[in-house]
């Protein structure tokens, strides 16, 4: 069991970082379009912002969670865009101020909530680290499609350490969403993340091996990324496949961005924008959360985080499909 509070951290933390970023734009570059089509810098903060609202309900008010999702199954393929679109359209000020109340009371919300407690989401219900961990991945990923329109190279932290482990654990996800059978045989995961530290995930003797940068993982299995582009090494027929099929957000397989626009750990190097320091590296506490299946809004795929980071077919997953947590891919 991961400690929900340092999770809670890295979330603030990340959250912090992509405010940064976007505070002081025009509100030229606030309509910049982004990697998801039809999608302005506006629209990925109010997805975040409609996000967090929606889980914080599920956090506070468990009844009313449900005519969320009662909205949710009523309109399956547009509400994800609605909500965003809604927020998009407010004044930046004022869509910049409802981001920041928002998932102020939400982290707040999360920290009071008690030791055990599980939230009903989308799909299966979630603890609390689970519902951070989606936060946390959702809003790295989102943070990615707004620093891409601005032309912007983030520097990696070690937050990726959380979207790593997501990651890894929708490996029998991926494949079912894409009518696959998973492979009986265990994977071996093996990433440097960004101070040099290595993170490994399955057992040590696994045949099956996936070893690069933790940021190229993490830009693949939330799809801002084409394999292509990414220093990623497969040992193993299996473990080849799956980076052509990984996704670490819950809705139906999508084509992913193209290659040669990834903004890949060759790329950070340069970094131009550089980041709040990292917490301490957290695992979610996803063995408890695993999805049966692809989960129905905006969900994180491995412990049905509750993520969803959201791309047009030409970009990054799917369209239309909702994700438990907040988005589409």
């Amino acid at each position: 069991m991961s400690d929900p509070a340092v999770v809670l951290d890295d979330l603030r933390s990340e959250s912090n970082d992509l405010d940064h970023l976007v505070s002081e734009l025009s509100p030229g570059q606030w309509a910049a379009a982004t990697p998801a089509e039809g999608w302005t810098v506006a629209h990925q903060i109010a997805h975040l912002a409609w996000t967090d609202a929606v889980a914080l309900v599920a956090v506070t008010d468990p009844a009313g969670f449900t005519a969320e999702a009662e909205k949710a199954l009523a309109a399956p393929y547009s509400f994800v865009d609605d909500g965003a679109a809604e927020g998009a359209a407010l004044p930046p000020a004022e869509l910049l101020a409802r981001w920041r109340e928002g998932r102020e009371r939400l982290l707040r919300a999360l920290r009071e909530a008690p030791p055990g407690s599980r939230f009903p989401w989308f799909g299966p219900p979630m603890s609390t680290a689970s519902m951070a961990t989606a936060r946390l991945m959702e809003t790295w990923a989102h943070g990615q499609d707004v620093a891409d329109a601005l032309g912007v190279v983030r520097t990696p932290t070690a937050r990726l350490a959380q979207v790593a482990r997501i990651g890894f654990r929708t490996r029998d996800f991926a494949y079912g969403v894409n009518g696959l059978t998973p492979p009986a045989e265990p994977f071996r995961v093996e990433l440097t993340g960004p101070d040099g530290e290595v993170w490994t995930y399955g057992p040590e003797d696994a045949a099956q091996r996936v070893t690069g940068p933790a940021l190229d993982f993490a830009l693949l299995v939330t799809q801002r990324a084409h394999r292509a582009d990414l220093a990623l090494r497969a040992e193993g027929a299996d473990a080849d496949h799956w980076l052509n099929i990984a996704q670490a957000f819950a809705g139906p397989p999508g084509n992913g961005r193209g290659a040669g626009g990834a903004a890949s750990s060759a790329g950070a190097a340069a970094g131009t924008a550089p980041s709040a320091d990292a917490s301490a590296d957290a695992s979610a506490d996803a063995s408890a959360d695993a999805p049966a299946g692809p989960a129905g809004h905006g969900t994180s795929a491995a412990d049905v985080s509750g993520d969803v980071p959201r791309r047009a077919p030409a970009h990054d997953a799917s369209p239309g499909a909702p994700l438990p947590g907040g988005g589409r891919p």
